[in-house]
């Protein structure tokens, strides 16, 4: 059994898989001011509401956009889950992927699981929107690379700004409103956020096709992406497991290349 830990800004997201599915899967709270045996105590309680032996956990991989949590996570894996090595998406494994990753050492481990799980399902000239504490567009070229990313601010992130900078602004749930034409605060700040991003995805990947001069399959995945997707022209799938999908192939690519060399 395979567990795949995913470490975001904002949520850990993380599953166990076995024989081809997902036996369970949770998402938690980032904390950067967490003990790791703060976190231990989660992951023990998880796995035992879940009836999930943690002795049957073989092998790890786990990726982080937080560094100082890397190190003190990979220890308490590794404690929690005394039969099972533990491996962290960095670049000394790219190398060993299906895809050429660039300037490797900049890029997120969460958007090479994307861009992995991506290439996986739907092949090359794929973009994948995620929708996470920051927008991201990653684009796999005909090549088999990562030709490239944009960076925006996430819609969570868009909404606690107006939140925080604004007196009278407050901070909302993200809902599609039922008119552009906001009529009180909560729908006005909505109808921007929802109708402005999903503009903004539509132009990010019409821009990215003029670029290319070729069309592109283009799969959301993050939190939000089911209330965008329906208002976007150019998003064609949602999948809300590819980066934990992307973790399994990596793990599958590291383990491989230990059996063989």
């Amino acid at each position: 059994m395979l567990l795949a830990v995913d470490i975001g800004n904002t949520h850990i997201v993380f599953g166990v898989h076995q024989e081809a599915q997902w036996q369970n899967h949770w998402r938690i709270q980032t904390d950067p001011l967490k003990k790791a045996d703060e976190y231990e105590v989660i992951f023990r309680s998880l796995f035992m509401a879940g009836k999930i032996c943690r002795t049957e956990v073989n092998s790890i991989i786990l990726s982080s956009v937080v560094p100082s949590l890397v190190r003190p996570f990979g220890e308490m894996l590794q404690a929690l889950f005394e039969k099972a090595e533990v491996t962290v998406v960095s670049p000394e494994i790219y190398p060993l992927l299906p895809l050429k990753i660039l300037n490797p050492f900049e890029i997120g481990a969460d958007l090479v699981a994307n861009a992995v799980a991506a290439y996986q399902k739907f092949g090359k000239l794929t973009t994948i929107v995620d929708f996470g504490t920051a927008l991201t567009f990653t684009t796999i070229g005909k090549n088999a690379e990562i030709k490239g990313v944009a960076i925006a601010p996430g819609l969570q992130t868009a909404v606690a700004a107006l939140a925080g900078k604004t007196a009278q602004l407050p901070y909302v749930h993200l809902a599609a409103p039922p008119s552009v034409l906001g009529v009180n605060t909560i729908q006005a700040i909505q109808s921007g956020i929802i109708y402005g991003f999903s503009g903004l995805v539509d132009s990010i990947i019409e821009r990215t096709e003029k670029e290319l001069g070729e069309k592109i399959t283009v799969v959301a995945t993050g939190g939000l992406s089911s209330v965008i997707a329906p208002l976007s022209k150019t998003i064609q799938h949602v999948d809300i497991m590819l980066t934990l999908d992307g973790l399994v192939h990596i793990g599958a690519y590291v383990t491989q290349s230990k059996a063989i060399g």
